[in-house]
């Protein structure tokens, strides 16, 4: 059941109809658009909804669907149905390419069956009409005209009327002259003709110079058009000749259409089957318009909606701003959501929204939502929204209201969908609001399904304490006053009245008097509902700032991983090297003592070899031991802030920002870190101390300008003339600190910002070279920049 009658108009599924139509190709789709209606059938609906998403995907895929030559051929059949009617050359024109066009979209649909299913059962009971096209075609030609060679009866009469029409104008054109030398033809006039038969322009004056029949005259009478007595026989003979001409068109017209006439079941099935083609693919249309899908259907009422988009308003704001879509769940434990908010706010676009979407779908048609929506199924769809007074049955608009709340009551069950706007309003505010209170839980008692807005405190208060009825608002920008079209579920909302009035220009001593007869219950609910909605957009701000900083830990965590990584592949490598070394210096010693030993037996330990040897053995002990300390110990140099270091055995280089202790606090490109003094060491090109100390006193402290500097300089977007002073002044600090490797971002396009970067770097005699960015990491989109 669908209340009012005219929901359609209220909820705007009128404006979509309207749409639909414009869309359509022939009059066949338009019925079928007109006779489009509610339905509460699942599989019924859900077959069109699956039909409607599979021609999206042909249109959304670009494939050559041939959607051409779609007609209405009501008018034809019925004039075919009657025996001796025929066709003109132009009906049957357009039903041979219309036919051809049917046939078309059966091939295709057979061709991509698996893929399109639903349209292809469609196609199945579309009969063979191709014998018929060929004797149309055979017929008929491109031009809507019956070919000469469709009869031989047909193609004699063609050609002798040519012959004596050819005929004709030999002499026509040779009494013309005469006539024009004599003068009696109006100056520029030429033959032409008057009922079917060739005539010449004579002036009035030498009308009866010429012999002949007077066929017609001018406007003013100065003109006569004559038909010399030389060419009437001929103009009779090409007069019957015509007539016989016609008589055999529409002989073979009527034959045609006696063809046809036998055919018509098929046809019929054919045509039935492009109606429906061209009612699926402007439904398609739609939803390509407003960003229609497929939700998930129920065969249950339920409402689980993301991203849902009211979609008039989406069509008429396209292009100007975005609508903000809504999020709706109503379940069986919550079935109605009562929705408050400020004036303006957006509670009626709300409750259109849900309506008109519901109401879209159990029509057929896709509608805008996420596609992960769960929607479902209802029997009836109940509506009362605005003015509704009647001057015919002496009705107010309040009384309007109550007479749509009781069918709301004598018709709603737990399968019907309710939607009230203003629930309660048009009357004393205290008794509307109990009868409001009263009609909603009657309804909740029903377990009926909806929406309701209102502005009552009673009733907000009444659906955060009853059962299956649960509170939402309307966003409200409390700090601009202005209405943020957001729905928040789960708590009622403001109506913003003291903050309105205040904007618009109302004093303060009124709006306190104002206040104060408001009363402190319903001022503290007010007061408490914006308090919760300025908490909510504080929490969003911190939620927002929390998830940057968890970003860009989470960046600085990855980085570190990386360097610690590869500073403990380094330890173990010097390390090993180390021991390397130090077992090639024992092995020495040992050869060296056993040589010794040798010496000392073969020179039988004479005193004086004796005491040579120990020498030997002293001066390499010394150089043992000091070789190990040099391998064991690290070498200390002093360290100041400025200079440029390096972690022992790594290429990359810093700059120490500070010194702390035994530690240094150094800058590797975008990252700080602390290390121990002993696994540092100075490299070549360092920043000396007295040119910071010279820049500082320029008023550049260069340590700061090392800590801002970001090796990253992303370009993308900007035009050649904006990028010139970036890239200098980038290369200009890059040099100064002393920097090894750089990054350059400038996207990859037609090439053009590339190319201007690499020929300016070609001018920098402090570049040692330039490459692109590794495949993985962007490619030839950045470039890759190395300092002497």
């Amino acid at each position: 059941m669908i209340y009012p009658d005219n929901l359609e108009a209220k909820l705007g599924f009128d404006q979509i109809r309207q749409r639909l139509t414009n869309y359509c190709l022939s009059t066949a789709g338009e019925r079928l658009v007109a006779a489009m209606k509610f339905s509460a059938k699942f599989e019924f609906i859900t077959l069109q909804l699956r039909q409607t998403a599979e021609f999206k995907a042909i249109e959304e895929r670009s494939l050559d669907f041939p959607a051409r030559h779609f007609v209405d051929p009501e008018s034809w059949f019925a004039r075919a149905s009657i025996e001796g009617n025929f066709l003109d050359e132009q009906d049957f024109l357009q039903i041979v390419n219309s036919l051809t066009s049917i046939q078309g979209c059966k091939n295709f649909l057979i061709k991509y069956q698996e893929e399109f299913p639903e349209l292809n059962k469609l196609a199945l009971p579309v009969g063979n009409t191709q014998d018929l096209q060929r004797e149309i075609a055979s017929k008929i030609d491109d031009t809507a005209h019956v070919k000469d060679n469709a009869t031989a009866e047909l193609q004699a009469i063609r050609r002798k009327l040519r012959d004596e029409q050819s005929r004709l104008r030999r002499v026509a054109e040779q009494i013309f002259r005469q006539a024009v030398q004599e003068k009696w033809v109006p100056e520029g006039a030429l033959p032409t003709v008057r009922d079917g038969r060739v005539v010449i322009p004579i002036l009035a004056e030498h009308k009866r110079k010429l012999k002949g029949f007077i066929q017609d005259e001018s406007a003013t009478g100065q003109t006569v058009f004559m038909e010399p007595a030389e060419m009437l026989d001929t103009n009779n003979e090409i007069r019957d000749l015509e007539h016989a001409e016609r008589r055999e068109v529409v002989r073979i017209l009527t034959a045609l259409t006696t063809r046809l006439r036998f055919e018509l079941p098929i046809l019929k099935t054919a045509y039935a089957f492009q109606a429906v083609i061209d009612f699926i693919r402007v439904k398609a249309k739609l939803a390509r318009d407003i960003e229609a899908v497929l939700p998930l259907v129920e065969n249950r009422p339920i409402v689980e909606w993301f991203n849902a988009k009211h979609p008039v308003l989406f069509l008429s704001l396209k292009g100007k701003r975005e609508v903000v879509p809504l999020t709706i769940k109503l379940d069986d434990t919550d079935r109605v959501l009562l929705v408050s908010g400020p004036n303006a706010g957006g509670k009626s676009v709300c409750l259109k929204t849900l309506g008109l979407l519901q109401y879209m779908l159990q029509c057929g048609l896709l509608i805008p939502m996420a596609d992960h929506s769960r929607v479902g199924i209802f029997k009836d769809i109940f509506l009362d929204i605005g003015d509704q007074q009647s001057l015919e049955n002496d009705l107010s608009t309040y009384s309007s209201h109550l007479k749509n709340m009781h069918a709301f009551l004598e018709n709603a069950t737990g399968q019907s969908m309710v939607l009230m706007d203003e629930l309660g309003s048009g009357t004393d505010p205290n008794f509307g609001g109990a009868i409001a209170q009263a009609i909603l839980a009657s309804l909740l008692e029903k377990k009926v399904w909806g929406l309701a807005t209102t502005h009552y405190y009673n009733l907000k208060l009444f659906a955060d304490q009853a059962d299956g009825i649960k509170n939402a608002a309307m966003r409200f920008d409390e700090e601009h006053l202005q209405p943020l079209y957001q729905l928040e579920m789960g708590k009622p909302g403001s109506s913003f009245a003291l903050e309105i009035a205040r904007k618009t220009g109302m004093s303060s001593a009124t709006l306190k008097v104002a206040e104060s007869l408001v009363g402190t219950d319903l001022a503290g609910f007010e007061k408490l509902s914006r308090t919760l909605e300025q908490e909510r957009k504080e929490n969003e701000e911190k939620a927002k700032q929390v998830e940057k900083l968890q970003a860009e830990l989470k960046q600085t965590l990855a980085k570190y991983q990386t360097l610690s990584s590869e500073l403990e592949s380094k330890k173990k490598d010097i390390i090993g090297k180390a021991k390397e070394e130090a077992m090639t210096l024992l092995k020495t010693t040992n050869r060296e003592i056993e040589k010794t030993i040798r010496h000392i037996r073969e020179n039988k330990a004479e005193k004086k070899e004796t005491l040579k040897v120990r020498k030997s053995l002293q001066d390499l002990s010394h150089n043992v031991a000091k070789g190990m300390q040099e391998k064991s110990l690290p070498k200390f140099e002093k360290m100041e802030e400025g200079d440029r270091v390096r972690i022992m055995g790594q290429q990359g280089s810093g700059m120490i920002l500070s010194l702390q202790g035994k530690n240094a606090v150094v800058q590797f490109g975008e990252l700080k870190s602390t290390i121990s003094l002993t696994k540092l060491e100075k490299v070549e090109g360092a920043i000396q101390k007295e040119l910071a100390v010279k820049l500082r006193s320029s008023g550049i402290n260069l340590y700061e300008k090392q800590a801002a500097f970001n090796p990253s300089l992303d370009v993308r977007g900007k035009r050649v003339e904006e990028l010139m002073s970036v890239l200098e002044s980038f290369m200009d600090s890059a040099i100064l600190l002393g920097h090894g490797e750089l990054k350059i971002l400038h996207g990859k396009g037609e090439g053009v910002l590339r190319k201007v970067i690499r020929d300016h770097l070609k001018q920098y005699k402090e570049v040692a070279s330039f490459k692109d960015e590794h495949v993985d990491r962007g490619g030839d989109g950045i470039t890759i920049v190395v300092l002497k």
